[in-house]
C-alpha cells in the first residue's frame, strides 16, 4: 500500500514579511511564493506555509488524486485545487491536487 504524501504544513503568523525574513535567516529554505496573506517556503522534504489567520486556517495538506470526493474544490493561483476537511478534533486538513 502506497502511503499518502504530506505536501505542506500551514502555521499562522501575524506578519508575513517579518516571518519570512525570520525563517530565511534561521533556516536553509527558499520562498516559492509570498504576498501579504501567505507565503510558501520550501525545505528539502516538505513545504511550510505561513498564513494570516483571517485568510487561511492553520492546517496540513495531503496530496490526493481525487480530492473532490470530500466536497467542492477551490482553484488556487498555482492551478492546484483543494478542499478543506476536519478530523474528529476539528483540525483542518487540506486535500489538494496539482495540475500535471
Amino acid at each position: 500500500m502506497k502511503l499518502d504524501t504530506i505536501d505542506h504544513i500551514a502555521i499562522t503568523v501575524t506578519d508575513i514579511k517579518i516571518s519570512v525574513d525570520w525563517y530565511l535567516q534561521q533556516h536553509h529554505c527558499q520562498v516559492l511564493y509570498q504576498d501579504k496573506t501567505w507565503a510558501l517556503l520550501e525545505y528539502h522534504n516538505i513545504k511550510l506555509a505561513l498564513v494570516i489567520d483571517r485568510e487561511h486556517p492553520p492546517h496540513f495538506s495531503i496530496i490526493s488524486e481525487t480530492p473532490e470526493q470530500y466536497g467542492p474544490l477551490t482553484k488556487h493561483r498555482d492551478s492546484s485545487q483543494s478542499v478543506y476537511i476536519e478530523d474528529p478534533d476539528g483540525n483542518h486538513i487540506e486535500m489538494i491536487k496539482y495540475e500535471s
